[in-house]
């Protein structure tokens, strides 16, 4: 498990860089403001990790150009493609995952009915985690706001479900973890998936 963020108190040299990086593009959205921010808050009940809840509300909600490659969503946005047949977000329930999982190479999951896997799946699309937005191709981006992972960033696709960040170089993703972090790499134009 990742550890070592700061998710209750917004780091001002975080803030700076995150200002930076958006202000300086086209297509950002004006912040929310606070009033939004807690609002949206208390009809979820949660409180957003920090930098990102001061950055939709002192910065910026959304960019047309990223991160990631479609833009990165409105607070209280969803992706456009995510139609109406889909589960209830409850973003006050936990994110599930600790660690990266791989559903097409889960072996538990063969023994498992089709009913119980999309109920296993539905969580990790579901729980404890808000949209950032797509790099398209089912690749969606998460921010997780409960559960241990909160403050991570995540990959969730069709396959798996994947942390972004880590020290490790071995690491599928590796990476400053956290918003900023994710934000950051994006920024210098780095692979998400560095080549072997």
């Amino acid at each position: 498990m990742m550890t070592g963020m700061n998710t209750e108190t917004c780091d001002p040299a975080e803030l700076a860089a995150l200002r930076e990086t958006f202000t300086s593009r086209s297509g950002s959205a004006p912040p929310a403001g606070w009033e939004a921010v807690r609002a949206f808050e208390a009809e979820h009940g949660v409180v957003l990790p920090e930098p990102y809840r001061t950055f939709v509300a002192e910065v910026c909600d959304g960019l047309r150009a990223g991160p990631p490659c479609y833009g990165l969503l409105p607070l209280a946005r969803v992706p456009d493609d995510w139609g109406p047949d889909r589960a209830e977000r409850v973003l006050g329930e936990p994110f599930p995952l600790t660690a990266a999982w791989s559903w097409e190479e889960d072996e538990d999951d063969e023994e498992l009915s089709e009913e119980e896997f999309e109920a296993r799946t539905d969580t990790v699309f579901d729980h404890g985690s808000l949209p950032l937005g797509t790099d398209g191709c089912g690749m969606d981006w998460y921010l997780i706001v409960t559960g241990p992972q909160r403050g991570h960033v995540w990959l969730i696709d069709d396959v798996g479900a994947l942390p972004f960040g880590s020290s490790s170089p071995d690491a599928p993703m590796p990476g400053t973890p956290g918003f900023t972090g994710w934000v950051t790499h994006w920024a210098e134009g780095r692979d998400w998936f560095p080549a072997a």
